[in-house]
C-alpha cells in the first residue's frame, strides 16, 4: 500500500510547520537573549566582520589566516557559552533545534525516509487513530495499582516491571509479551504504556484489534485487484518495530486465520521483531482455538503475564454513574 500524493503532501506539510515552528521559537530565544546579552548580540554580529577580514588577508596570501580564523571563531563561541551560562541558559540555548534530530525535521536521511516519516506512513495507511487516542489517556503516567489486591495486585506489579524492562531492552534484545487473563484487568492499557513509549524514541508501532488485522488481511487476500496492497502491508507488519494485536480472540477464528497468524509471528520472530499480544483466552483455550505450531510460538518466545482482578473499565462506568447521579441530585 503506497502513499497518496494528497497523503505524502500532508506529510511533507507537516515537517514544514515543524521547521517553521522550531525557527520562530529560536528567533524568540535569540531576541530575548540579545535584549538581556548586548555583549553576547556584539559578539555575534561582529562574527561576519571577523570572517571577510580573514577572507581578505587568505586572498593576500596571508597562508596562517585561516588558522587564525579557527582559533578566533573558537574564541567568540566559547566566550559566547559563558555568557549564557552565566545569565541561567544552556550552553545550547540558541543552536537549532528539531522534533526529530535523527533527520533535522525533513523526514529523509540521506535518500531513505526517516523512522519519523515511516511512522505517520504507518497512521495514515493503517488507520492508527485509535492507539494515539489510547496511549493519550491510558500510559505509565496514568498507572495506578489501586484497583487490585492480593494476589492480581502481584501480577499487575510483574507485569509493570516487566514491561518497564521490555522498553529498556527494546533496542538491545529482541522479546516478545504475551498478557492474558481476565477481562478488563489491564492487558491492553500495558500494551498503550509501551507503545507510547516507544513511539517516543522514534520506533515504528502497528497497531491492531485481532479482528481488524485478520479483516484487512482477508480483504487484501481475496481481492485479486490488491496483489501489490496485500505485498505492502505485510512488508510493514512483518517489518515494523513493534506490532500490537489486541484481543486476540475475538475474532471469527477459522483455518485462514490460524495460518495468516502463524505467518505473522514466524516471520516477526524469524526477522527478530517484537510483538505483543493480549488476549482473554487462557492458555489451553489458545491451544485449542488455534493450532499447536502457534501455541508452541508463544510459549517458547513470549514472557507470558498473567492478568486477573476485577473488571476496571466496568467498575469505571459504574463509579462515573454514580457520580453522574449524584450530580443529578445536587
Amino acid at each position: 500500500m503506497a502513499l497518496t500524493k494528497a497523503q505524502y503532501d500532508t506529510i511533507k506539510r507537516s515537517y514544514e510547520e515543524k521547521q517553521n515552528h522550531n525557527m520562530r521559537l529560536l528567533m524568540q530565544r535569540r531576541a530575548q537573549v540579545y535584549a538581556k546579552l548586548p555583549e553576547y548580540r556584539e559578539l555575534d554580529t561582529s562574527v561576519g566582520g571577523t570572517c571577510v577580514a580573514h577572507a581578505r588577508l587568505l586572498l593576500d596570501g596571508d597562508q596562517a589566516a585561516l588558522d587564525e580564523l579557527r582559533q578566533e571563531l573558537a574564541r567568540k563561541a566559547a566566550r559566547r557559552r559563558k555568557l549564557l551560562s552565566q545569565a541561567g541558559y544552556p550552553p545550547d540555548y540558541l543552536e537549532p533545534f528539531y522534533d526529530c534530530p535523527d533527520c533535522q525535521d525533513t523526514g529523509y536521511i540521506g535518500s531513505e525516509k526517516c523512522h519519523c516519516f515511516r511512522q505517520q506512513e504507518i497512521t495514515l495507511l493503517y488507520e492508527q487513530s485509535g492507539i494515539q487516542e489510547m496511549i493519550a489517556r491510558e500510559n505509565f503516567d496514568t498507572l495506578s495499582t489501586s484497583y487490585y489486591k492480593g494476589e492480581d495486585l502481584q501480577r499487575f506489579e510483574n507485569a509493570v516491571s516487566i514491561s518497564h524492562k521490555f522498553v529498556e531492552d527494546f533496542k538491545k534484545s529482541y522479546h516478545n509479551l504475551l498478557f492474558y487473563g481476565t477481562v478488563g484487568t489491564g492487558k491492553s492499557f500495558l500494551s498503550g504504556c509501551i507503545a507510547r513509549e516507544l513511539l517516543s524514541l522514534g520506533m515504528a508501532v502497528i497497531y491492531f484489534s485481532a479482528s481488524g488485522l485478520f479483516d484487512t488481511l482477508a480483504r487484501y487476500n481475496f481481492d485479486t485487484k490488491a496483489k501489490e496492497t496485500l505485498y505492502n502491508f505485510c512488508k510493514d507488519i512483518y517489518n515494523s518495530d513493534l506490532v500490537i494485536i489486541d484481543d486476540l480472540g475475538t475474532e471469527v477464528t477459522n483455518s485462514f486465520v490460524t495460518s495468516q497468524l502463524f505467518s505473522l509471528l514466524n516471520e516477526r520472530h524469524l526477522r527478530q521483531k517484537a510483538t505483543i499480544i493480549s488476549t482473554n483466552l487462557n492458555l489451553e483455550e489458545i491451544r485449542d482455538r488455534y493450532s499447536d505450531r502457534i501455541f508452541s510460538r508463544i510459549t517458547s518466545n513470549y514472557s507470558l503475564c498473567k492478568l486477573t482482578g476485577p473488571d476496571i473499565r466496568m467498575y469505571k462506568r459504574r463509579l462515573s454513574g454514580k457520580e453522574r447521579q449524584a450530580a443529578t441530585k445536587l
